[in-house]
């Protein structure tokens, strides 16, 4: 077993996040993990990702407040707004991005594998 304490979990940084505040709950910096890692975002009012895509499957699950997801795939595009425990799958390929349109801050956990699937 190995567990992380949320005051001891390493903030890490990602590239397109703004106005996020990311810690890694589970996995790389914060522990051993074989296939996956666990975070946990809170994004600040008007904080967003970036739309884009990446080889790995994504899992978000909204702990709080109210969050605007996009998913393009294959000419598809797709909005949603989640509250709290919903949740969303992002597919390998798929542009994924995730805005706080809200005054309230977005608190989101993820969950993706370390390492893209086999060709």
């Amino acid at each position: 077993m190995h567990v992380t304490r949320f005051s001891e979990a390493p903030h890490y940084e990602a590239p397109n996040h703004f106005d996020m505040r990311c810690l890694r709950l589970q996995g790389k910096e914060a522990g051993p993990s074989t296939q996956m890692w666990m975070g946990m975002s809170q994004i600040l009012p008007g904080g967003h990702t970036g739309l884009d895509g990446s080889p790995m499957e994504k899992l978000y699950l909204v702990l709080e407040g109210q969050l605007h997801v996009v998913g393009e795939l294959d000419g598809t595009h797709q909005e949603e707004v989640l509250g709290p425990y919903d949740s969303c799958r992002f597919a390998p390929g798929e542009k994924r991005q995730l805005e706080n349109r809200s005054n309230r801050p977005v608190l989101v956990a993820l969950v993706m594998p370390n390492a893209p699937p086999a060709a």
